[in-house]
Parts: structure tokens; C-alpha cells; sequence
């Protein structure tokens, strides 16, 4: 049985990278990381706002408690990473933002802005969430 995150992944890759349904009309990435101790491979799909030159991601996990995996093995990772977009797979390099650095506010803002669900998942935790900002190439 396939799990959420295949659904979504399936209907991503489906579609060139539209969802529909509760993403309708926002950007999706799907994200490659690989585990810091099993080395493994994920593939985690998650909403995109637009800054600039890069999108913004949030290691919300719904308002767990916790981080996200998918965020310390960004942090254990050296170079760039993987990403689709729309219907194309590129490499962009990244930076984790977390709560205390002084861009903090400003990037989680313009995630918190861009997706709706953002405030109800701060209802679920006192946890404030890292962003990564990942910088898409000019060319892609």
C-alpha cells in the first residue's frame, strides 16, 4: 500500500509537478536527501514558496513536535542537493535557516505567508520551524 507521501509523489510526477486538490495553485517540490546514517536515499515532497532566486521550505512536519528528518540530514550533507520542479530535476545548492538566526523571521515569514495550513500547524507545537532556502540555478 502506497503511503501519502508516494501519492503525492506519484501524482507530482504524473502531472509535471501540479498536485492539485489542497495544493492547488501552489509550487511543490520534491526534495532528495540522503540519510546521515542509513544512506539512504529519500525522496520527500513539500510546498515551495517563491523568494527571489530560491523557494523556501519549512521543516514544519504538520506541527510535530520534532524536526523533520529530511532537515539534519540536509545539515549532515556536504555540496548541493536534488530537487524537482515542475517537470525538471536539478541540483541547487541550500541553506538551513534556523530560529535565532536573524534571517530566521523574515524566510519563515515568507513560507508562513505563502501556505495557509502554516498558522494551524504553529497551534500544534511550541517548536519554531527551520526553513531552508534552496537557490535555484538561472539557467533552470
Amino acid at each position: 500500500m502506497a503511503s501519502f507521501n508516494d501519492t503525492i509523489i506519484d501524482r507530482f510526477r504524473a502531472n509535471d509537478g501540479v498536485v492539485g486538490e489542497h495544493w492547488e495553485g501552489k509550487t511543490l517540490v520534491l526534495l532528495h536527501h540522503v540519510g546521515r546514517r542509513s544512506g539512504k536515499e529519500y525522496v520527500t515532497p513539500l510546498v515551495a514558496a517563491p523568494d527571489a532566486d530560491a523557494y523556501v521550505i519549512c521543516a514544519s512536519l504538520g506541527g510535530a513536535p520534532e524536526d523533520p528528518q529530511w532537515v539534519a540530514n540536509l545539515e549532515a550533507a556536504t555540496g548541493p542537493t536534488t530537487i524537482e520542479l515542475g517537470a525538471a530535476t536539478i541540483s541547487v545548492d541550500y541553506e538551513v535557516i534556523r530560529p535565532g538566526d536573524p534571517r530566521w523571521e523574515t524566510v519563515y515569514g515568507i513560507w508562513r505567508d505563502y501556505w495557509p495550513d502554516a498558522r494551524e500547524y504553529e497551534k500544534k507545537t511550541d517548536r519554531k520551524f527551520p526553513v531552508v532556502r534552496l537557490l535555484v540555478p538561472p539557467s533552470a
